[in-house]
C-alpha cells in the first residue's frame, strides 16, 4: 500500500498498538479496523475516483507480467482502489468483510476491485506496447 517498507512497518506497529489499547484481546475485526483507521489518516481512502474505462487491446493473456511491473502498476492505482485490490486480490478478504470494514456496500467494493483490475491491465498493456516498440 505504501511502496515503502519502513513506512509499512510503522503503520503495522501503530495498528497493533492502537488495537491493543482498545482491548486486551483484540479480534481480527478490531485489528483490521485499526489498520484501516491508520491507512485512512495517511491516504485519502474515501475520495471518489473515476472508474477506469475498458479500451480495446488491454488484455494481458499474450504475455507474462514481471513482478516489478505489477508492483509499480499497483502503486499507481488511486489509494482507495489500491487498498480494495490489495485486500481482495492479494490478501484474500471476502467482499462482505471488506464492505463491513470500510463501511461500503458490497457493490461498491466489487466495482472498485473491477476498476482496479482494469486500470492494472491498461497500465501493463501500455508497458508491453512500449517495450515492444
Amino acid at each position: 500500500m505504501t511502496g515503502n517498507e519502513i513506512e509499512a512497518e510503522e503503520i503495522l506497529t501503530t495498528t497493533f498498538v492502537q488495537a491493543f489499547q482498545e482491548s486486551d484481546q483484540p479480534d481480527a475485526f478490531a485489528i483490521d479496523s485499526a489498520l484501516l483507521g491508520e491507512l485512512g489518516q495517511r491516504f485519502p481512502l474515501r475520495k471518489e475516483e473515476p472508474s477506469a474505462v475498458i479500451s480495446p487491446g488491454t488484455g494481458l493473456s499474450h504475455r507474462n507480467v514481471r513482478r516489478s511491473d505489477l508492483e509499480s502498476a499497483v502503486r499507481n492505482l488511486p489509494p482507495n482502489e489500491r487498498l480494495l485490490f490489495l485486500l481482495r486480490d492479494v490478501e484474500g478478504y471476502s467482499v462482505v468483510n471488506i464492505a463491513r470494514l470500510m463501511n461500503l456496500s458490497e457493490a461498491q467494493v466489487q466495482r472498485a476491485c473491477f476498476s482496479a483490475r482494469i486500470r492494472l491491465c491498461q497500465v501493463l498493456a501500455e508497458q508491453a506496447r512500449t517495450e515492444a516498440a
